[in-house]
Protein backbone atom coordinates (compact mmCIF):
# COMPACT_ATOMS: atom_id res chain seq x y z
CA UNK A 1 0.00 0.00 0.00
CA UNK A 2 1.40 3.34 -0.32
CA UNK A 3 2.14 5.84 1.61
CA UNK A 4 -0.52 8.29 0.40
CA UNK A 5 -2.90 11.06 1.90
CA UNK A 6 -6.70 9.77 0.78
CA UNK A 7 -7.67 13.62 1.04
CA UNK A 8 -4.47 16.09 0.43
CA UNK A 9 -2.46 13.17 -1.50
CA UNK A 10 0.66 13.91 0.30
CA UNK A 11 3.28 11.69 -0.35
CA UNK A 12 6.94 10.44 0.35
CA UNK A 13 9.01 13.26 -0.92
CA UNK A 14 12.93 13.61 -1.32
CA UNK A 15 15.29 16.05 -0.33
CA UNK A 16 19.09 16.54 0.66
CA UNK A 17 20.45 16.22 4.35
CA UNK A 18 23.68 18.42 4.40
CA UNK A 19 26.44 18.46 6.60
CA UNK A 20 29.05 21.35 7.16
CA UNK A 21 32.53 21.90 9.00
CA UNK A 22 33.66 25.18 10.15
CA UNK A 23 32.82 28.22 12.28
CA UNK A 24 30.03 30.74 11.40
CA UNK A 25 31.79 34.38 9.84
CA UNK A 26 29.53 36.61 12.70
CA UNK A 27 30.80 33.85 15.31
CA UNK A 28 34.54 35.06 14.24
CA UNK A 29 35.13 31.87 11.89
CA UNK A 30 36.41 31.76 8.78
CA UNK A 31 32.31 30.63 7.62
CA UNK A 32 30.99 27.35 7.13
CA UNK A 33 32.05 24.64 4.42
CA UNK A 34 29.50 21.89 3.06
CA UNK A 35 31.52 18.49 3.61
CA UNK A 36 28.91 16.39 2.27
CA UNK A 37 25.43 16.00 0.62
CA UNK A 38 23.35 13.32 0.73
CA UNK A 39 19.74 12.11 -0.49
CA UNK A 40 17.12 11.56 2.40
CA UNK A 41 12.83 10.94 1.82
CA UNK A 42 10.76 13.23 3.93
CA UNK A 43 7.42 10.68 4.97
CA UNK A 44 3.94 12.13 5.82
CA UNK A 45 2.59 11.60 9.12
CA UNK A 46 0.08 9.57 7.91
CA UNK A 47 -2.86 8.11 10.57
CA UNK A 48 -5.32 5.55 10.14
CA UNK A 49 -8.93 6.86 10.90
CA UNK A 50 -12.73 5.70 10.41
CA UNK A 51 -14.40 8.24 8.99
CA UNK A 52 -18.01 8.97 7.69
CA UNK A 53 -18.38 9.24 4.00
CA UNK A 54 -21.23 9.60 2.60
CA UNK A 55 -22.78 8.92 6.10
CA UNK A 56 -20.96 4.92 6.37
CA UNK A 57 -17.97 5.03 8.41
CA UNK A 58 -15.04 4.10 6.38
CA UNK A 59 -11.25 3.83 6.65
CA UNK A 60 -8.87 5.85 5.61
CA UNK A 61 -4.96 6.84 5.64
CA UNK A 62 -5.00 10.68 6.36
CA UNK A 63 -2.44 13.52 7.32
CA UNK A 64 -1.75 14.25 10.80
CA UNK A 65 -2.42 17.93 8.89
CA UNK A 66 -5.92 17.11 7.34
CA UNK A 67 -7.37 15.61 10.99
CA UNK A 68 -5.71 18.34 12.71
CA UNK A 69 -8.13 21.34 10.64
CA UNK A 70 -11.14 18.93 10.90
CA UNK A 71 -11.01 17.97 6.82
CA UNK A 72 -13.02 14.63 8.01
CA UNK A 73 -16.13 14.05 10.48
CA UNK A 74 -14.60 10.70 12.56
CA UNK A 75 -17.49 8.05 13.12
CA UNK A 76 -19.05 7.77 16.30
CA UNK A 77 -17.16 4.86 18.75
CA UNK A 78 -19.34 1.66 19.10
CA UNK A 79 -21.28 1.15 22.18
CA UNK A 80 -20.86 -3.02 23.24
CA UNK A 81 -22.97 -2.16 26.56
CA UNK A 82 -26.71 -2.27 26.94
CA UNK A 83 -27.93 1.35 27.60
CA UNK A 84 -31.29 2.25 29.55
CA UNK A 85 -32.85 3.29 25.72
CA UNK A 86 -31.97 -0.70 24.39
CA UNK A 87 -33.28 -2.15 27.28
CA UNK A 88 -36.83 -0.04 26.61
CA UNK A 89 -36.75 -1.24 23.12
CA UNK A 90 -36.07 -4.90 23.72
Amino acid sequence: MPRICDLSGARTTRGNRIRYRGKAKYLGGIGKKVTSITRRTYKPNLQEVTALVDGRPTRMRITARCLKTGLIVKAPRRKYTWTAQQKKKA
